[in-house]
């Protein structure tokens, strides 16, 4: 799903946050401020995919790498978890972020 979908493309950040939290549902977004609010938020969900990477900007890049490493990283991304691409690494963090 995307935000359009739902013609959230002009929502707060926090009622998308809500949305895919009430969903259970992944978010996924190329913006560094989800990640930054939902660190802010202290919750367990949902879960973010964040892509940093500055080479492989397609869509079909993108979604390739995330199809190669869904083995990995679909585990703590049901336990929520923040998953970020880049262009040398993947690196995943449990949520909250500084939680337990």
């Amino acid at each position: 799903m995307h935000v359009r979908d739902y013609a959230m493309q002009a929502a707060a950040d926090d009622a998308i946050f809500e949305r895919a939290k009430g969903e259970e549902r992944i978010l996924v977004s190329a913006d560094t401020d989800f990640a930054a609010l939902l660190a802010l938020r202290a919750e367990a969900r949902p879960s973010l995919i964040l892509f940093r990477q500055v080479r492989n900007r397609r869509p079909e890049r993108r979604a390739e790498s995330l199809l190669a490493n869904l083995p990995a990283i679909g585990e703590p991304l049901e336990n929520g978890c923040v998953v970020v691409f880049d262009d040398a690494r993947l690196r995943v963090r449990r949520l909250p972020v500084g939680g337990a």
